[in-house]
């Protein structure tokens, strides 16, 4: 399956309910793997961005639909990537004219 870098801002309301957090981010895991995700890795993180998820998804829509599904309870940002492996950026170059 594809795999996702999605980073994560806390919002205000995510900062007023940091002690939540632990339970916020089970609870978005938990959404992950009912729309068909598998986290791969889950860190806190220190700098710009509060929170890094590494996850297979099925397909872009899969991955933009947990994003979104996420944001819209308020308590952080995210900001989704797709992440190629070695070997699919090896025969993405392969492909080239």
């Amino acid at each position: 399956m594809p795999v996702y870098v999605t980073l994560f801002k806390w919002t205000d309301a995510g900062f007023k309910n940091i002690k939540d957090a632990p339970a916020k981010i089970a609870e978005s895991r938990k959404t992950a793997e009912q729309l068909g995700g598998k986290v791969l890795g889950l860190y806190v993180t220190m700098g710009e961005y509060d929170l890094v998820s590494v996850v297979e998804w099925p397909n872009d829509e899969t991955a933009a639909t947990t994003a979104l599904a996420i944001a819209s309870r308020g308590n952080a940002r995210t900001e989704t990537m797709r992440a190629f492996t070695e070997s699919e950026f090896a025969a993405i170059g392969k492909k080239l004219p």
